[in-house]
């Protein structure tokens, strides 16, 4: 009887915890469809009336700003501050792959492939020497004492250095990728590309760099050589696995009749994008090198296998998720200030 009793009083404290958890949840998601239906008008309210000195971006990132602000202002528990927090997994996982597959899939390809040879320079050489100026100038300001970062070993420093020279496509695509603006199409062209290309670089320099400064040692000529080959090994396996991808999934549209059925043919298209990106992914390839190929690949030879409404509704969708994505991106950012990633300044 007292075993029962105890059993059913654990049971409902159990249940009223699950509810209480819930509906935390439940509450916090209220609160980010209604941040990001804010960012969605915002960006309207900038294309009515043509205020175009404020990206969509920098405005969902204010308004991220301003709901970070207020939530660290009336609330001071940790874990509704972590729940507004920038989650890096989810980023990549969620909220990366639409961005860069809706580029790949819209690409204007003549002024991407007509100027590869000046990308790829930008991408290689201008990343090495963005990773080395910006680590060995940090590596000095250790010596000097003014940064907190190792001072007998320049590795931490590159690791730094490798990490923000790898430019952001999202940003690149949200502000100079708005038609309103009117970007020179070679300028876009190099910048996008650029910050495409250069993951891969960022990718085989960090590796090659933190490698180093887990076993205590700097870097010298002898290795640079493996590095080099590693890089090719990342971009040229990157570029496969995407073209792969999409040519399988070019192969299997134009010997089936799935475009009898729309809406399994969207479907489709987006699950092989995720494969392409998180096949890459798992076996520490660019997932984003892969997806932006398989992107362009199912644009040139997929687009013909498309029924007529698949045609005229998959950019759309394509473009309607990257826009929701890139929202969501800036949106956490803004909230990210106030919510508890940086709490301590170093």
């Amino acid at each position: 009887m007292w075993a029962g009793s105890m059993a059913s009083m654990f049971g409902r404290r159990r249940l009223e915890e699950d509810d209480g958890t819930h509906e935390f949840h439940a509450l916090n998601t209220l609160l980010l469809v209604v941040v990001l239906g804010l960012c969605i008008l915002s960006a309207y309210l900038i294309k009515k009336y043509r205020f175009y000195f404020m990206p969509e971006s920098s405005a969902a990132l204010c308004v991220g700003l301003v709901v970070g602000g207020i939530a660290r202002l009336i609330t001071h528990s940790d874990e509704e501050l972590d729940f507004l927090s920038f989650d890096p997994e989810m980023f990549f996982f969620m909220l990366l792959p639409p961005i860069i597959f809706e580029a790949g899939y819209t690409l204007r390809r003549k002024n991407f492939f007509r100027n590869l040879g000046t990308i790829c320079l930008f991408a290689v050489i201008g990343t090495l020497v963005s990773t080395f100026v910006v680590g060995y100038l940090t590596y000095a300001l250790a010596r000097a004492g003014l940064v907190d970062v190792d001072a007998t070993n320049p590795m931490e420093a590159l690791l730094f250095g490798a990490l923000i020279s790898a430019v952001d496509p999202v940003a690149t695509l949200s502000i100079m990728g708005s038609p309103e603006l009117n970007c020179d199409p070679l300028l876009y062209s190099l910048v996008f590309g650029e910050s495409v290309l250069n993951d891969a670089v960022a990718i085989v320099l960090f590796r090659t760099f933190y490698n180093y400064y887990e076993e205590g040692k700097e870097l010298d000529q002898s290795k640079i050589p493996v590095a080099l080959f590693e890089f090719l090994g990342v971009s040229v396996g990157s570029v496969v696995i995407g073209l792969a991808t999409g040519l399988i999934c070019s192969y299997i549209f134009r010997h089936t009749r799935i475009r009898d059925y729309p809406k399994y043919e969207i479907s489709l298209l987006f699950l092989f994008a995720y494969g392409a990106y998180a096949l890459a992914e798992s076996i520490e390839l660019s997932g984003i090198m892969a997806l932006f190929f398989c992107g362009v690949v199912l644009a040139h030879y997929n687009s013909y296998n498309l029924s007529k409404t698949s045609q005229t509704t998959a950019e759309e969708i394509f473009q309607a998720l990257s826009t929701v994505a890139e929202s969501f991106v800036f949106m956490y950012m803004g909230m990210g200030f106030f919510t508890g990633r940086f709490k301590v300044w170093d």
